[in-house]
């Protein structure tokens, strides 16, 4: 794959006191980018019941760039940073793009997986699979 894009028309509810979109919108873009992908390629909302597991998220970061306001398109794309051959930790890099392709932000967020039952980290075993599909940073490593 070589690229995975999400977009997004942001909203007036998006805005906060400084008429710039939330801080903590940001962060539930790439979120939301983060589930689709997973969800597009078979780890579905249904899938993760079944199997009593979910997607934890150990870090986040977001470097702040440039403004987004209210109406403005915003393409969020994620990229695989690094990960455990097994899939069980992995790293995402999201930037958040103006229409005109200006980086509004970077994200990066450190991600594992839960047993929802024991609350131990998991190893799914379609992990491995499905986030070898990512994208892959320039910089992107395994990790042991």
């Amino acid at each position: 794959m070589n690229e995975y894009v999400k977009s997004f028309e942001l909203r007036w509810a998006d805005v906060d006191a400084n008429f710039h979109v939330s801080h903590s919108r940001y962060y539930e873009l790439g979120a939301h980018c983060r589930m689709s992908f997973l969800i597009e390629h078979g780890i579905t909302i249904e899938l993760l019941q079944q199997l009593k597991i979910g997607p934890i998220l150990f870090r986040e970061e977001c470097i702040f760039r440039k403004e987004i306001h209210a109406s403005e398109m915003i393409y969020v794309n994620m990229m695989l940073s690094k990960c455990k051959r097994d899939g069980s930790r992995w790293s995402a890099r999201h930037e958040l793009k103006k229409a005109d392709g200006t980086i509004a932000a970077i994200i990066n967020a450190d991600l594992a997986w839960m047993d929802l039952t024991e609350r131990k980290l998991a190893k799914p075993s379609m992990a491995a699979a499905v986030i070898e599909q990512l994208p892959k940073t320039h910089d992107f490593t395994y990790i042991d």
